[in-house]
């Protein structure tokens, strides 16, 4: 059976995935199907960047708007509802656009879930509560001193990743690197090409700051308190997310408007670094500047030449 060709827009935040994606999806007659782990959310729209009515208009788009704040949504999910989108679409003849930067659902979506134990609670719990005892520095102390190949990828302040890297072990005896690494010779049912969008330091920094002024001007004060009345806790993961956890906070008062924005520039731009560290690990990313549109259109044309003849 001949695999769906699949073109993979997939680069850090605030580098113009959306708007080149919609191009090229005009251009081609195609759809796109989101890769974002956040636009998933209804009601969560100015905060996550979601495409405008207008980009949507020119192009159709899926798996936005899917799931209310407080339902459960993950990588598995995402990549059962993208894989039957895709099916459908590739019975149509349309082209298929991946667009997003959460590595995670890109990776789930292609090569499927990585085999790793299931949770057993018992151990969740000793090492939460190992966490609460004496700190997110010491339980990354015990990943660095029996892991050290998974400590060297995880955030040593991402408890969550490093407790799964912890019990992992304990449970299967092997690192979730390797598990990860043997799982990346798994058969993927697509054929694909990747473009990346490289963004320099400085540049980046602007544009992660006019997007943020963007996205306050548009409202984005007034959409997190609408979240807040409509009764959803601060607590609940979308609301943990950049740009609505500090606006939460400024809305409680536990910080200044200034404090407010400068913190969603600075963990914004420490999400971007942590995005392309993980994307230039892909070495079948093909990357381009953004203002490249006619050099990537050939390179999807040509893709998609020699894949369906």
């Amino acid at each position: 059976m001949p695999k769906i060709p699949l073109v993979v827009i997939c680069s850090p935040t605030a580098t113009g995935k959306t708007h080149l994606a919609v191009e090229l999806a005009e251009a081609e007659g195609g759809e796109i199907v989101n890769a974002d782990s956040l636009q998933v959310y209804r009601y969560l729209d100015i905060g996550t960047a979601k495409p405008t009515r207008a980009e949507k208009e020119r192009a159709p788009h899926h798996l936005i708007d899917v799931v209310n704040p407080d339902e459960e949504f993950n990588a598995a999910l995402y990549a059962g509802q993208a894989r039957a989108i895709i099916a459908k679409l590739a019975e149509e003849n349309k082209p298929v656009f991946i667009v997003g930067g959460t590595g995670l659902y890109i990776r789930a979506l292609l090569q499927g879930i990585i085999a790793t134990p299931p949770v057993d609670e018992n151990i969740r719990n000793y090492y939460r509560e190992l966490r609460d005892r004496h700190g997110r520095e010491y339980l990354f102390g015990l990943l660095k001193e029996r892991d050290p190949q998974a400590a060297g990828r995880i955030n040593p302040h991402d408890a969550v990743r490093v407790i799964r890297a912890l019990e992992v072990l304990e449970q299967s005896g092997e690192s979730i690197i390797a598990l990860q690494q043997k799982h990346a010779f798994a058969d993927c049912p697509y054929d694909v090409c990747k473009i990346g969008l490289r963004v320099e330091r400085a540049e980046l920094k602007k544009r992660i700051a006019e997007r943020t002024q963007r996205m306050v001007e548009a409202g984005l004060v007034d959409e997190v308190r609408g979240l807040l009345e409509r009764g959803y806790s601060e607590n609940l993961k979308p609301l943990q997310s950049l740009g609505y956890k500090q606006t939460v906070a400024f809305i409680r008062g536990r910080a200044s408007w200034d404090q407010t924005l400068d913190l969603i520039n600075r963990d914004t731009w420490q999400y971007s670094k942590r995005q392309l560290t993980w994307f230039s690990a892909d070495k079948i990313i093909n990357w381009f500047s953004p203002d490249q549109f006619d050099q990537i259109r050939k390179t999807v044309e040509t893709f998609r030449t020699v894949i369906l003849t």
